[in-house]
């Protein structure tokens, strides 16, 4: 089993598109990462678990799951990278690869001195954007190859469809 841990505030200060989100909507910027890793969790199977910070916001840790994606939200005075230190070392094992997505050099070498695997956030980026591709080229070739006897489907119905089958609602 392949594990990805998420820096979610790492990732979203790293990527174009929510770093510019988050200075209009932050919360927004947080949803659209997760909906990105639930794409990425569908296309290769992998558990994801997005972590961020509430180590500045009073009260407890909060877990939930979004669209077969894990967030967490650190309790008071833990921050993500420590959290995901914790994780990596209680989660790996023979059979599981734990991969840490974040751009944060220490981090990178403590996850990788317990033998994480670190994706930086642009690596996530590039291979978000060629799975989007490749399922954006998928669906536009089953699109052609779809046969005159099965139910027409307009675009709009199909998209439903693909969203149903990743688990979004």
């Amino acid at each position: 089993m392949d594990i990805l841990l998420v820096d979610g505030y790492n990732i979203i200060g790293a990527w174009p598109e929510l770093r510019k989100l988050k200075m209009k909507d932050f919360a927004s910027a947080r949803d659209l990462l997760i909906e990105k890793m639930a794409e990425y969790q569908a296309y290769t199977g992998y558990k994801v678990i997005v972590i961020f910070d509430a180590h500045l916001v009073q009260g407890n840790e909060t877990k939930l799951k979004t669209r077969k994606v894990e967030v967490i939200f650190t309790k008071q005075n833990e921050t993500a990278d420590e959290r995901i230190e914790k994780m990596a070392k209680k989660l790996g094992n023979i059979k599981t690869q734990i991969h840490v997505a974040t751009s944060d050099y220490t981090e990178q070498w403590q996850i990788f001195g317990q033998g994480a695997l670190r994706k930086s956030a642009r690596e996530l980026l590039n291979e978000m954007n060629s799975i989007e591709n490749n399922i954006e080229q998928k669906v536009k070739k089953s699109f052609k190859e779809k046969s005159s006897s099965k139910i027409p489907l307009s675009d709009e119905v199909a998209e439903i469809f693909e969203k149903w089958r990743r688990g979004e609602r």
